[in-house]
């Protein structure tokens, strides 16, 4: 009696599985309806947004740390890696990892907060192999080790009002009142806003100890994705191609970077009419708070001796650059590199001190002012903006020069 329920049963699930599968939508709503806008995408009657793919997740780096107070051994220093494989199969000549911003995490890179498909599906659509990471510290690649990496909490309503979707009203800038793109009224309770908030979250405050770390597992993850990647990021998350391109210069195949945080020498806290505005010490290494590769060799900090370049003003800020004759970068130099940046964004006024670092240092930087090309009226956040997918195009034809 088993043997024949067994092959009744056999019988039955082959028929099924053989059978043709049909795939019925629930709804004709799309997912950029009014209805599918922000939280109310989580309704089954809203069609999912992003391009048709394989998703695997895997961890790189890491190793064991005897945990002082319980005397075990935890896993410190480990990399969160989503790898996305377009359907049916990748046909680009280079796979292309993701790097996000500070205080946010690489699902930033799949959709955007009024539901759109984000950078991840528009080039999954054109057969790239897509890698999103989380920066070690941060969201999927929280540390056990707390002391090494600890934490602070996630922008406040009042910094993404002023900073990123409702600049123009501060006017802090001259650029601000250019900003058009941030979908809806860019107000809280707005669903795009809202979107925006809740994707932040918490970030380390360990500078010294996240480089070292992302150095190591990033060369790790480019060796076993050979021979060479495109490296795409936003924002803080700049810091991390140009660590690699100093570490392991021949496994990239491009550096390219959304609004790049990565000022030489100091940060620049908001613009001058905002209040608490100023400027701090940062990336005492010029562009990084760990040591780089120059040539002559540089032993400390002190050895770039930098100065102050240019006026400084609302509009374009002054910059530190090394003392003349500077130290090249021999290593950073050999990846290709450039800076977008967004006609209304805060950056519009200090990325070209990013591009005067790296030329001054013997590179061939390029900077892509994205109003100067016809993509107008963006922000900090342009890749999740109204024409993030012409701001992706712009991506896609400069990644096309250096694929042949």
């Amino acid at each position: 009696m088993r043997i024949v329920n067994a092959f009744l049963c056999g019988g039955y699930w082959a028929s099924v599985l053989a059978a043709p599968l049909s795939l019925k939508s629930t709804s004709n709503v799309n997912s950029t309806d009014s209805n599918c806008v922000g939280i109310n995408g989580l309704s089954p009657r809203c069609r999912p947004v992003e391009a048709n793919h394989r998703r695997e997740i895997f961890y790189v780096g890491g190793h064991y740390q005897l945990d002082p107070q319980t005397q075990q051994h935890v896993l410190v220093d480990q990399m969160y890696v989503e790898k996305l494989t377009p359907f049916p199969s990748p046909h680009q000549r280079y796979p292309l990892v993701f790097f996000h911003g500070g205080g946010y995490s690489g699902a930033a890179w799949l959709q955007t907060p009024d539901g759109r498909p984000g950078f991840a599906s528009y080039f999954l659509k054109r057969g790239y192999q897509v890698y999103l990471i989380d920066q070690i510290g941060t969201g999927r690649s929280t540390q056990a080790d707390l002391n090494a990496y600890p934490i602070k909490g996630a922008q406040s309503l009042e910094t993404t009002l002023r900073g990123f979707t409702r600049m123009q009203d501060y006017n802090d800038y001259p650029q601000a009142k250019l900003h058009t793109q941030w979908p809806g009224s860019g107000q809280p309770g707005s669903p795009a806003f809202e979107a925006l908030s809740s994707l932040a979250i918490p970030l380390t405050t360990a500078p010294t100890q996240l480089e070292t770390s992302m150095r190591h597992a990033g060369c790790v993850l480019l060796s076993l994705l050979g021979p060479k990647s495109f490296l795409i990021s936003h924002s803080i998350g700049a810091l991390y191609p140009i660590l690699l391109s100093d570490q392991c210069p021949h496994l990239i195949a491009g550096s390219l970077n959304l609004e790049p945080t990565t000022l030489p020498f100091e940060s620049i806290f908001g613009p001058p009419s905002s209040p608490n505005a100023g400027r701090a010490p940062a990336r005492k290494w010029g562009l990084a708070n760990t040591p780089l590769t120059y040539h002559p060799r540089a032993t400390t900090p002190e050895d770039l001796k930098p100065v102050r370049v240019g006026n400084d003003s609302a509009a374009k800020r002054s910059c530190l650059l090394q003392a003349e004759p500077a130290r090249k970068l021999p290593n950073i130099n050999l990846v290709p590199y450039v800076a977008l940046t967004g006609e209304a964004s805060q950056h519009a006024g200090y990325d070209h001190c990013i591009v005067e670092y790296l030329r001054q240092a013997g590179g061939t930087p390029e900077w892509i002012r994205l109003g100067e090309v016809g993509v107008r009226g963006n922000g900090h956040f342009g890749y999740l903006e109204r024409n993030s997918e012409k701001i992706a195009r712009v991506a896609e034809g400069w990644i096309g020069r250096f694929s042949r």
